[in-house]
């Protein structure tokens, strides 16, 4: 019975194991990457400019909210003061609508920011001397990009294609892309079987898979013994057993 489930396991093993062979060893590959590769540096966190914060009053603050409503603007759910190339801004959010930024110096909305301001924003935020060397619009979600929209693109020539995000509506650095990350992400949608978005990992391609790479794993836990000759070395251990007792017999 062991041997015919043995014969059994090995065929089922070496079929499914061909069969699985190329996702395993991207499983593997992808895997070791992840393990090397720091996240902090695929996420290009270690080239963001140390900015010193610029604190901002609360009486600077009501003075600039008064300017803001001055100004016209629509009623809020939600208002953040933030530092905006070191000047105050107000983020202010109503229900469904897109976000709006204003100037608390002016009271004047600043949003949705154009390209030259994106690229001050980009280049203020990346530690290093490389100026931007181009600036695009986004405005559809990519396998690179899904975050804010519209967006503003811009690239730095600075060896390792880097990218730099900045959401047109809030002025806010939202993703840091470089050749390290592309790396990262092409390995992770091979990884998860997404091959679309790059992000789920609940594909149901991902676990059938899943499940013949562990029968895979437990059809050859299932030969082993046999391969390495247990049911042999046990009929001769059980021979010698039953010499012994004929001998004593005797």
């Amino acid at each position: 019975m062991g041997m015919s489930w043995a014969r059994v396991s090995a065929k089922v093993h070496k079929w499914l194991a061909l069969l699985m062979a190329i996702q395993i060893l991207f499983w593997f590959v992808s895997g070791l990457f992840f393990a090397i590769a720091p996240i902090e540096t695929v996420r290009s966190e270690h080239r963001i400019a140390q900015l010193p914060v610029q604190p901002v009053s609360l009486d600077a603050a009501a003075a600039g909210l008064a300017r803001v409503a001055a100004s016209g603007a629509a009623g809020a759910d939600k208002i953040e003061l933030r530092s905006l190339m070191g000047e105050p801004v107000a983020l202010i959010t109503s229900g469904e609508q897109r976000p709006r930024l204003y100037d608390l110096s002016t009271g004047q909305r600043i949003s949705p920011i154009p390209a030259s301001m994106a690229v001050a924003i980009a280049e203020r935020d990346h530690d290093g001397d490389e100026r931007a060397a181009r600036v695009s619009e986004v405005t559809e979600n990519t396998t690179e990009y899904r975050g804010s929209l519209p967006a503003w693109r811009i690239d730095f020539e600075d060896g390792a294609s880097r990218a730099l995000y900045v959401a047109a509506d809030t002025g806010a650095v939202t993703a840091r892309r470089s050749t390290l990350w592309r790396t990262f992400d092409f390995l992770w949608a091979l990884h998860i079987m997404d091959f679309k978005n790059h992000e789920d990992f609940n594909t149901p391609l991902l676990i059938i898979s899943t499940a013949l790479a562990l029968i895979v794993i437990i059809t050859g836990i299932i030969m082993f013994p046999s391969r390495f000759g247990y049911h042999g070395w046990r009929k001769r251990r059980l021979a010698r057993r039953e010499a012994k007792a004929a001998e004593a017999g005797a």
